[in-house]
């Protein structure tokens, strides 16, 4: 009987100090945060012409403290974090043309490279086919980092009538 009291109370104090380290370290099992966290993307379309011209404006708001690299970034070792737009439909476009705004020059231990802080428009230009209304499928690609951490990498996508 001994031998299964000791079982017993082993099994709760091993129960016990699992729950207690698992509810003292809660960033241990926290996901790590994305870009998404700390930028919001907003786009709008005005109607195709008769040629089949639209704008697209895709609009960044990036949290205070934060930003994104520029595109282009004008920093080599930064290329693949850089932001980039992609405009598509079911459709198939005849062009897009995105138009990024010129980012603002940073230094960082010798490093240079161009940021977007803030609220930041991008425009694309897009002519569709003849005939193709199906909605736009807008996708952003972004890298947000502060002065001392970069959050993952994040894929916003958004579809406009």
């Amino acid at each position: 009987m001994a031998r299964t009291s000791t079982r017993c109370v082993l099994g709760v104090l091993a129960l016990t100090l699992a729950a207690i380290l698992l509810c003292d370290c809660p960033t241990a099992l926290a996901q790590p945060k994305k870009s998404d966290s700390v930028v919001k993307v907003d786009c709008k379309t005005d109607k195709p012409d008769a040629d089949g011209k639209q704008t697209v404006t895709i609009t960044l708001d990036i949290e205070n403290g934060w930003h994104v690299y520029a595109n282009p970034v004008e920093n080599e070792d930064l290329t693949n974090a850089q932001t980039a737009i992609n405009v598509a439909s079911k459709g198939k476009l005849e062009n897009v043309k995105v138009e990024y705004p010129a980012g603002k020059l940073q230094q960082d231990s010798g490093e240079k490279y161009k940021i977007y802080e803030g609220r930041v428009a991008i425009k694309a230009q897009v002519k569709r086919t003849k005939g193709d209304n199906s909605p736009l499928e807008i996708t952003v690609t972004l890298q947000a980092c502060n002065d001392k951490t970069c959050l993952l990498p994040a894929t916003i996508k958004k579809e406009l009538p």
